[in-house]
């Protein structure tokens, strides 16, 4: 079998959760969870191409927080496709990721990389594998790996794997501000309060969008404000600058405001980094 050498090259966009109300809890300690979850144009980059020996190297202003062995999702994913299809993946590769996400921040960047190391793998190797066949295959390496893999707008049930894909969410001008630390998922969901709470309202007509959102919650933003008081500082600023919603994403520390155009994001961008010059702030727009 041969293989393209021109590199592949896929974005690993950020995942946002719009709203995220905890539901439940299975025997097994798994969280059930909905989720209105868009993806923004802003992301980490995977690039793979056939090569020698498997390489993986890494750069981008967050790459010195990122791991470079086994613990790293995207050398797992790797190893999970080549052990699922070995007559057709026995190609070394060499894996490079750009990392332009903070890390640890509840914007699914981890997991984004994997679903992009994946996509992209996948095309490189030209598996005969379904996307149905992916998703399933993605879910060994986490909960939200499906739904990074689909990375279009949705509501995500279950543990994540119960994915409805959503068609009438318009484009979303965003900022999207990290107040310079990583929060531990885990300790978040142990000093949650509550974990039987109500689900996700029906969605409404796209142009409330803003509307439905401020009755809906995201229920790891009070315990993981409570663990990392900045998570505030950086919904304060947000607001300040101008946001018509703004809310922490996933278990933080990453927080987003919705802005009335892509201009108003990026000038509520700027100022925020002059303000905060050592945070991380980006303006964006989801994707469809």
């Amino acid at each position: 079998m041969t293989f393209d050498a021109v590199p592949l090259a896929e974005l690993a966009p950020a995942k946002i959760n719009l709203a995220l109300h905890v539901t439940g809890r299975r025997a097994d300690g798994y969280h059930l969870l909905e989720s209105l979850v868009v993806f923004a144009e802003l992301g980490d980059t995977v690039t793979v191409s056939a090569a020698d020996e498997d390489r993986f190297l890494v750069d981008g202003p967050f790459a010195a927080l990122v791991p470079l062995d086994g613990a790293n999702l995207v050398l797992r994913a790797r190893d999970a496709l080549r052990a699922a299809y070995p007559a057709h993946a026995s190609q070394r590769v060499a894996i490079s990721l750009e990392k332009n996400l903070p890390v640890a921040s509840g914007i699914g960047g981890g997991s984004s990389d994997a679903a992009a190391a994946i996509r992209a793998l996948a095309r490189l190797w030209g598996l005969p594998a379904t996307a149905s066949e992916l998703v399933q295959l993605s879910l060994q390496l986490g909960a939200d790996l499906p739904m990074c893999l689909t990375a279009r707008p949705l509501v995500a049930r279950g543990i994540g794997e119960e994915l409805q894909p959503i068609d009438s969410l318009p484009c979303l001008a965003l900022v999207l501000v990290n107040p310079g630390i990583g929060v531990e998922t885990p300790k978040v969901f142990r000093a949650l309060a509550s974990r039987d709470n109500q689900p996700l309202a029906a969605l409404p007509e796209a142009a409330a969008i803003v509307e439905w959102l401020a009755f809906s919650r995201n229920d790891l933003e009070a315990p993981a404000i409570a663990i990392e008081p900045s998570i505030a500082d950086a919904l304060g600023a947000l607001r300040r600058a101008g946001a018509a919603f703004a809310r922490m994403s996933g278990s933080g520390a990453t927080c987003f405001g919705i802005f009335d155009s892509p201009e108003a994001a990026r000038d509520a961008a700027a100022s925020i980094a002059a303000e905060r010059p050592g945070w991380f702030t980006a303006a964006t727009t989801t994707r469809s």
